[in-house]
């Protein structure tokens, strides 16, 4: 009946008689709740929505070419009402502002996928993966927390050394390759708690892309993938207040609108509020107390047609006191703390020159202070080991659109400063004061980037940055004898470099390319090349970066990391775009990668080139992924074969050679990954999510044999990285309630969820300890037993 109406109407409409002339008309479309801009839209003129021949930009905007006439325009987006407006071109262009509202409560939920199809399809770039926030909250976590670092393990070349690391492994890159970005903000530790919960409050996120394969010249810094992570704008028609509470924090959002269309802001926070649950998890610690605490703040000022401008700043608080033993002098090992903050600052201007063209520009702030300490020590004194990290970074960009073409031209500049450690004694005589000197380094770029089609089956994505870094003084610069091992003995100059100096330059270009070609309206085939250079990075000797491990620049003794990744894949969609195959494969080749010589120590150290390794990394990998998008039932199953292998070869000397040079396992290689993801929607009110996750063990060090010393055993090691833990797995179950309420009232659901339900004892780490005259092996296990919990969630 609506569809025979709807027909009518539109026979009529054409019937009225018109002229020919040729009239455009322009605008934006943008979400009717966030006014967020909806790329991607399908446009269709006149009932031919079978054959959209318009599509928004980036921005929601669109032009559309139409006779002197009365017309229907349609406009439709997955996830949202479609849209029809009746229109009379005049003689006169004109400028619309169209929304469109999401689905409320609809069946069809994607849950997390690589790009929609028609995008995926048409762009010339691979390893694209858009993560759907709404789908997220819906994913079984642990204790209730919605966490987007664990959803993201969910896809295909994308993994974690355990339950407990800090940050993800992609496509064969450590924790410290990726570059993890809030509105253009660095994030330097992107989880709370050792690693249990990521980052942000999750009612301030609206999208989250993830490159792992081609990258925008736009991005560099780090050399294996980019994070992308955009927030949410304020809403600027209405007040809107979103919370939560779960078994161990609480979140409170409040977007309120100033002006309307004009200037808006948001505060969200979030919080734990109890120990008690988490000192019950896992009873081999004792949690003496353990919190964390977060702010983001956005303001949205759209001045004019012209010109926009946003403000955002986030704050973070970690706290963690356990039973953990000290290597610090005269420490009792009793109980060691640890804390660090976060506080990123983010400023950006937009200019709209017109409708192909716009300028924008943006300076950020970033402070990451972490700090570690004891809380008793023989003379019952605290002691702490603070660090740190500062960045000032501008950037500006010009952007050129057509309908053919995209092109985007840039400069970035970062300011950076790095304060490796101090030891801090407080009233201890017994303890001095330690303070390892400031490094400070700048990193310049200079980008362009370009997409376009050259025919209707092929596209390409052209972009070359060019990077160019300075290590800078003050700083005691050590040359080494090159026949001998780096160490104190081996010194053959020391030279001292003033403040602003130049200690050593790096520069490189950095070219990437994807290339797209169409087999059939349903298959793509792209093959692409990415190349990345990366400055700074953290040193570490233990399995997983902590959030105080130390970050290092690039100097004269520590050569950048240089990463090259050659991709290819299929893309498949059938079924009216239910249902999406992909076959990615891929091979990765990088050199200077960091390790630490045996029994290295950087607690302090002045020159830490003497306990680190520089060697290459070969990774390679392929990956199949099959999803079903749109119905009741919806998910995804992935299955990835990958490897990492590193070498460090290059000293004639076996003090500075790992497994005799030879190539060795990565710590984080898991060969074997497969996941399932399941959500079914069993009416409007109730939907169940189930996770399953099956993955090799990763490799850790097994003694080769042990010595007996002064009434002990004490292991030896001739091998790194020779034996694997048992393989992972872990089923979990979720339960969204939503229950019934009044239009345009509160709203509130619950969120019931089960993690690791049959209780598998999953191995994060194994180590051996000398007790009682023998060796003994131990097995460490973070979750071990069913974690349940509940959550509620509101909104008014």
């Amino acid at each position: 009946m609506h569809k025979a109406i709807l027909i009518s109407l539109n026979i009529l409409w054409f019937i009225i008689p018109t002229s020919a002339q040729k009239i455009t008309i322009k605008g934006q479309l943008s979400d009717s709740l966030t006014n967020e801009p909806i790329s991607e839209a399908s446009i269709s003129v006149d009932l031919k929505k079978l054959n959209a021949i318009y599509k928004t930009n980036a921005k929601g905007e669109f032009s559309i070419n139409v006779t002197k006439a009365n017309h229907a325009i349609s406009f439709r987006h997955f996830g949202y009402v479609p849209n029809w407006i009746y229109t009379t071109a005049n003689s006169k262009d004109s400028t619309l502002s169209i929304k469109m509202a999401l689905v409320e409560n609809q069946l069809e939920q994607v849950v997390i996928s690589s790009r929609k199809s028609e995008e995926l399809f048409k762009k010339p770039m691979l390893g694209v993966n858009q993560i759907n926030i709404k789908a997220i909250q819906k994913i079984p976590t642990a204790l209730g927390e919605v966490d987007f670092l664990r959803s993201l393990q969910m896809l295909p070349g994308v993994s974690s050394v355990g339950e407990a690391s800090n940050g993800v492994n992609i496509r064969g890159g450590t924790t410290d390759q990726n570059l993890i970005l809030i509105d253009d903000t660095p994030i330097f530790n992107p989880t709370h708690m050792f690693g249990m919960f990521s980052v942000l409050p999750p009612d301030a996120l609206n999208n989250i892309d993830l490159y792992k394969g081609n990258v925008p010249a736009r991005f560099g810094g780090r050399a294996a993938s980019v994070l992308d992570i955009s927030l949410k704008n304020p809403n600027l028609e209405k007040l809107e207040i979103n919370g939560g509470l779960s078994l161990i924090s609480g979140k409170l959002m409040v977007d309120v609108p100033i002006i309307e269309d004009k200037l808006g802001i948001y505060v969200s926070a979030r919080g734990t509020y109890t120990d008690f649950f988490l000192s019950k998890i896992n009873s081999n610690f004792e949690i003496v107390n353990t919190n964390f605490s977060e702010v983001v703040s956005k303001l949205f000022w759209k001045t004019n047609s012209k010109n926009i401008f946003s403000a955002m700043m986030y704050l973070s608080e970690d706290k963690f006191k356990t039973d953990l033993l000290s290597s610090l002098p005269y420490v009792i090992g009793s109980k060691t703390f640890f804390e660090h903050y976060s506080q990123n600052f983010n400023a950006k201007w937009i200019r709209i020159i017109n409708k192909n063209l716009d300028f924008s520009s943006s300076v950020t702030k970033v402070d990451y202070l972490p700090t570690i300490g004891t809380i008793e020590t023989l003379t019952k004194y605290p002691v702490k080991l603070t660090s740190g990290i500062n960045l000032l970074q501008f950037k500006a960009s010009l952007n050129y659109n057509t309908e053919r073409q995209k092109s985007e031209f840039g400069i970035n500049f970062s300011k950076n400063k790095i304060s490796p450690g101090e030891l801090i004694p407080g009233n201890s005589y017994n303890v001095n004061s330690i303070k390892t000197p400031i490094e400070y380094s700048n990193e310049y770029a200079i980008y362009s980037d370009s997409e376009f089609e050259i025919s209707k089956k092929m596209a390409f994505n052209i972009g070359l940055r060019y990077s160019l870094f300075h290590a800078l003084g003050n700083a005691e610069v050590r040359t080494y004898d090159s026949s001998q091992p780096k160490d104190e003995f081996t010194v053959t100059e020391t030279k001292l470099y003033q403040k602003g100096e130049i200690t050593k330059a790096y520069d490189g270009l950095e070219p990437r390319i994807g290339i797209r070609y169409l087999i059939n309206p349903n298959t793509t085939l792209k093959i692409g090349y990415n190349n990345m250079r990366q400055y700074l990075q953290i040193i570490s000797n233990t399995t997983t970066p902590i959030p105080t491990s130390r970050w290092k620049t690039s100097d004269r003794n520590i050569a950048p990391q240089v990463s090259n990744l050659v991709t290819a894949g299929i893309y498949n969609s059938i079924e009216k775009d239910i249902f999406d195959l992909s076959v990615e494969t891929y091979y990765r080749h990088s050199k200077n990668i960091i390790d630490y010589k045996s029994g290295g120590d950087f607690l302090l150290q002045k020159f830490p080139e003497t306990q680190l390794v520089q060697g290459i990394s070969k990774s390679y990998g392929i990956e199949l992924m099959a999803s079903k998008k749109k119905g009741t039932f919806t998910g995804w199953t992935n299955y990835t074969y990958a490897r990492t292998f590193n070498r460090v070869f290059d000293s004639p000397h076996i003090s500075e050679m790992i497994n005799g040079g030879k190539l060795y396992y990565a710590n984080y290689d898991r060969p074997h990954s497969f996941n399932t993801s399941i959500n079914l929607v069993a009416d409007k009110y109730n939907s169940f999510g189930f996770n399953f996750v099956l993955t090799s063990g990763r490799p850790y060090t097994k003694p080769a044999g042990f010595v007996y010393l002064n009434n002990n055993f004490f292991p030896f090691y001739d091998q790194r990285n020779n034996a694997r833990i048992p393989a992972y797995h872990r089923l979990d179950f979720s339960w969204n309630l939503t229950p019934p309420s009044k239009k345009n009232r509160y709203v509130g659901n619950w969120v019931l969820s089960i993690y690791n339900i049959y209780a598998h004892k999953n191995i994060y780490s194994v180590y051996f300890k000398s007790e009682k005259g023998a060796i003994r092996g131990y097995q460490l296990q973070i979750f071990g037993t069913p974690i349940g919990s509940l959550a509620y969630n509101f909104k008014f």
